[in-house]
């Protein structure tokens, strides 16, 4: 195995072996707590321009297969482990995780000590990070680092959306766009809906860079989902007469993606609107709040989030690393509905006025726990009563 260096903007090296391809790869290093949903992670658009680091010790013991990819490719700008699973072990499995990784061309090194990578991040932040094999001397590669755009301020949206409008089905081809799947098994609130049955609703959804295991779940729950790209017209949505908008997760500044906060903006009061992780920072925005950087974020499958609507305690998949200040919003417009119980910061909101719901944390899970795959409901709720009022 080749030398590998993940070299901090701090001036902060960290050496370790390649096991993928050579050369080298920056973005933003952030860690994830989950054990288990590596695959998941590394096709999640909303780490597109990020390095993960994985903070339990030895990944890859399950392999990877065709159905836990809740996207088209691998997004990550690099992988960090502590020890990569040479043997895997389960019946789902068609390959090695460093096969996938190889065939894949991500840069992914291992031998770090994540433990000591993770107190770092912890105490001076996320940070600007390049993964190398070639160049190991450290000032070429804070030259490097300096030339990297940093997150904040960074529209990454325009790098995962979808290229057209197409309408999702889990079990066979799109009629608009090539971006439907193969039958894509996997437990969610009730059985996919079978072919032939009634569709009640119809959700316009934006794609922000959006997981597929979002759109299996709306359409279990009988929902016909119409995905945009994120440059989706007012016009363009209107056209398909829907019952609810959707704004889906995704990565980067939500600040930075102006084009989606202004078509928000003029969906708020005639729509149904509900959104997840990026897609509740840029309803916050959209309903006249502000956003901020967090120091470190939250990646992980264990974070404890308190309902007030429910009433119950959840723990919930969480990936960002920016937040939605709610005191920058009209307390007389919008209430808090959800906060993370480690550090009190705002994970869902509803507009007291017009039917607008969002969460920080991804009820869709994947990976992780479905605590709050009830969530999605709300949704529909606020679909029926809407509908009910027309």
């Amino acid at each position: 195995m080749a030398k590998a260096i993940l070299y901090l903007e701090d001036g902060t090296a960290f050496e370790g072996q390649a096991i993928s391809s050579d050369g080298e790869s920056a973005g933003e290093v952030v860690f994830n707590t989950a054990m288990t949903g590596y695959q998941e992670i590394l096709t999640d658009p909303s780490y597109a321009g990020q390095i993960v680091v994985m903070t339990y010790p030895l990944i890859g013991n399950y392999g990877v297969n065709d159905e836990d990819v809740e996207s088209d490719h691998i997004y990550v700008k690099g992988f960090v482990v502590k020890e990569f699973c040479r043997h895997h072990s389960n019946y789902r499995a068609t390959k090695s995780l460093i096969d996938y990784l190889k065939e894949n061309r991500i840069l992914a090194i291992e031998g770090v000590d994540t433990r000591a990578l993770t107190r770092h991040l912890r105490v001076r932040g996320a940070m600007k990070a390049i993964i190398s094999t070639q160049d190991f001397d450290p000032k070429s590669l804070a030259r490097k680092l300096q030339s990297l755009p940093s997150m904040a301020g960074s529209d990454w949206v325009k790098e995962v959306t979808a290229k057209r409008k197409y309408i999702w089905n889990a079990s066979g081809d799109s009629s608009d766009v090539p971006l439907a799947r193969k039958s894509e098994s996997r437990p969610t609130l009730k059985m996919a809906r079978r072919e032939g049955q009634a569709v009640k609703y119809k959700v316009a959804a934006i794609d922000c860079g959006m997981k597929r295991n979002i759109l299996r779940i709306l359409e279990s729950l009988d929902c016909e989902v119409h995905v945009f790209p994120a440059n989706a017209s007012v016009k363009d949505i209107n056209a398909i007469h829907p019952d609810g908008l959707f704004i889906s997760n995704g990565p980067g500044d939500p600040a930075a993606v102006s084009c989606v906060i202004d078509t928000v903006r003029r969906c708020v009061g005639k729509l149904p609107i509900f959104g997840i992780c990026l897609g509740h920072q840029i309803l916050g925005l959209a309903l006249g709040g502000k956003t901020y950087k967090m120091k470190f974020g939250h990646h992980g499958a264990n974070h404890p989030v308190k309902d007030t609507l429910g009433n119950r305690i959840g723990i919930t998949s969480q990936n960002h690393g920016f937040c939605v200040d709610i005191g920058s919003l009209s307390a007389a417009d919008v209430e808090m509905v959800d906060m993370n119980l480690n550090d009190k910061t705002l994970e869902g909101m509803r507009h007291k006025k017009f039917p607008v719901l969002s969460f920080q944390h991804h009820p869709e899970a994947a990976p992780g726990p479905r605590d709050a795959q009830y969530l999605f409901k709300y949704f529909i709720e606020m679909m029926d009563q809407h509908a009910e009022k027309r």
